[in-house]
């Protein structure tokens, strides 16, 4: 099959677009023919050679991939081949052809694109999860999402508009992409070029701060994050893309009885990722197949060009998911 390969680790240019064997797939997986996959940042991280697949995945790039199946494990019984599926996967999506567990499988429904579908599992499922399972955001909270062009927080944005009754939404986000954040869904937008988070959240709340925060930067936003809850409140930490290390203040922590989370959906068993997959089929893809949230696609490239799908990310020129397509009929 053809797939994009790492020569070493370092920049988008280790990327290469080859030829690798097909991937194996045991009695209780399927295998699925790739139509589209898409970039994430995780991605990006291993690509420099920070963030290894867990013990057993492909080491081929991307965490999801949507498709139909060609072929099923003899003790597979809800699945059959030519079933349009999204998945999440532990890796391989940048490839022909992607094993993948029948529990990590979403059926994909007839009013959504084979592109469209790419963009769920990793960005969705990880919204959904530190949001609803974790953070227990309830109605009439307000939440602080940090970096609203990014596909994890498009998702957010998208989820919390729609799966929470009076939920105060407020994003930040670069100069550019405010508008745009506002059009999504966002009640509030602080555009973090110009203005300190921490006043306008207390300036927006009343003073009493939000009940969730999503954050993927890390160290340098923890203190701004900490004084942004409110009491009660919940820091929900996906990423550290800003640092890893920060002092933490917890006095403030103890007397507001705050919470940090931190999270990682790669690193989850198959039965808890199963899990989170099943609460998520039940309670947001019905919206999908209403067409109530639709995925925000920034780009669609072909596969051989995902290094100019990284260099887009990491410059941040995008706004919701790029895509790249594989096999790419009916996409």
């Amino acid at each position: 099959m053809k797939a994009i390969l790492l020569d070493g680790f370092g920049g988008p240019e280790v990327m290469v677009f080859g030829e690798t064997r097909d991937p194996e797939f045991d009695s209780h997986q399927v295998l699925i023919r790739v139509h589209a996959t898409s970039v994430n940042r995780p991605d990006i991280v291993q690509r420099q050679g920070n963030y290894p697949p867990p013990l057993g995945d492909s080491s081929i790039l991307g965490l999801e991939a949507a498709g139909t199946i060609v072929a099923v494990g003899r003790n597979v019984s809800d699945w059959k081949a030519g079933d349009r599926v999204t998945a999440l996967v532990g890796g391989g999506g940048y490839a022909e052809l992607v094993a993948a567990w029948p529990e990590h499988l979403i059926r994909i429904p007839d009013s959504v694109s084979f592109n469209e579908s790419a963009c769920i599992p990793e960005a969705y499922l990880t919204a959904y999860l530190v949001l609803f399972l974790l953070g227990k955001l309830s109605d009439g909270e307000a939440v602080l999402l940090h970096g609203g062009g990014g596909g994890v927080n498009t998702a957010a944005i998208q989820l919390c508009r729609h799966l929470i009754r009076d939920c105060q939404i407020i994003v930040t986000a670069s100069t550019t992409k405010v508008q745009r954040v506002f059009e999504l869904g966002a009640d509030h937008v602080i555009d973090y070029r110009q203005q300190e988070f921490p006043a306008e959240v207390k300036n927006l709340t009343d003073g009493r701060g939000v009940d969730v925060i999503l954050d993927h930067i890390g160290g340098p936003y923890l203190p701004g994050n900490m004084n942004s809850l409110g009491v009660g409140g919940r820091l929900l930490q996906i990423g550290v893309s800003g640092g890893a290390r920060c002092d933490i203040n917890l006095a403030l922590l103890m007397v507001k009885r705050q919470q940090v989370i931190g999270s990682v959906l790669r690193s989850r068993s198959v039965e808890e990722k199963a899990h989170i997959i099943r609460r998520f089929s039940e309670r947001a893809m019905p919206l999908f197949e209403k067409g109530v949230i639709a995925p925000l696609i920034s780009q669609v490239l072909p596969l051989d060009q995902a290094a100019t799908g990284h260099r887009i990310m990491e410059s941040s020129q995008h706004f919701g998911k790029i895509v790249l397509t594989v096999n790419c009929e009916g996409a």
